[in-house]
């Protein structure tokens, strides 16, 4: 049976986290809100999960994924399911919890990215809230940038394991977020990170070799692959954006 990925339609979103690991493990799943109506699929299809007035498993906001009857949400909570399914995980218990604690750091940058172009509410328009989020992209640019990436490549470096990985010496979930994570910050702060490649020599080394694996490539070129755009979290405003000191 197919996995089934519940997310917005249109955007890369946090979704993308979830697509890499199916697509690099060659798995079969449904990227539902994408699908048409006439096979019970499309945005309908999650908002009839979401809304269901007598389950006790209502995710609270997509991405979400089911594996039949079982409904898992949360990005790092469906990594942390997946890994192990599509060999992207160690089987032992105690270091697939320290893969998920580099997931959710990867999880708080999301975060943090998102309220640079929404540092207010997520119920206002960008053009609502233009000046704090002008405030708050230097901030992250400044300081959480080089915060949240060079304690990625410290990591790296420090692996027993070499380098090539950021946990062990086989690829992982976290190596395809931290993937998405150094390409969706050259589209939106393509100034800020000109300079990535010789900061962070361990990250750029890890980006170029998940970029070559046959399965992402092909997923990179193909029409699944959703360009970035500004309704996701990665989003490039011209305003934002600024050179690295």
């Amino acid at each position: 049976m197919a996995y089934e990925l519940y997310y917005w339609d249109g955007i890369q979103g946090r979704g993308e986290f979830v697509r890499l690991a199916l697509e690099e493990a060659g798995a079969d799943y449904v990227d539902v809100c994408r699908g048409p109506a006439s096979k019970g699929q499309g945005m309908p299809a999650m908002f009839a999960i979401m809304d269901g007035k007598s389950e006790f498993d209502l995710p609270f906001a997509p991405p979400f994924l089911k594996d039949g009857d079982l409904i898992i949400p949360h990005v790092a909570n469906i990594l942390m399911y997946l890994g192990p399914k599509l060999g992207l995980a160690p089987r032992d218990e105690g270091k697939r919890h320290v893969l998920n604690g580099l997931q959710l750091t990867i999880t708080d940058l999301v975060a943090e990215v998102h309220d640079t172009h929404h540092p207010i509410a997520t119920s206002k328009y960008y053009e609502d809230q233009k000046q704090e989020a002008k405030a708050r992209a230097a901030e992250f640019i400044e300081n959480r940038i080089p915060k949240f990436l060079g304690y990625f490549e410290k990591v790296l470096e420090q692996n027993p394991d070499g380098s090539s990985h950021i946990f062990g010496g086989e690829l992982t979930y976290v190596d395809l977020s931290l993937f998405q994570v150094y390409e969706g910050l050259r589209y939106a702060f393509p100034r800020a990170t000109a300079h990535l490649d010789r900061r962070y020599p361990h990250l750029t080394a890890l980006h170029k070799a998940v970029m070559k694996r046959p399965n992402i490539a092909r997923y990179l070129q193909s029409d699944r692959r959703i360009p970035f755009n500004e309704n996701g979290i990665f989003r490039h405003y011209p305003e934002l954006d600024r050179d690295m000191a």
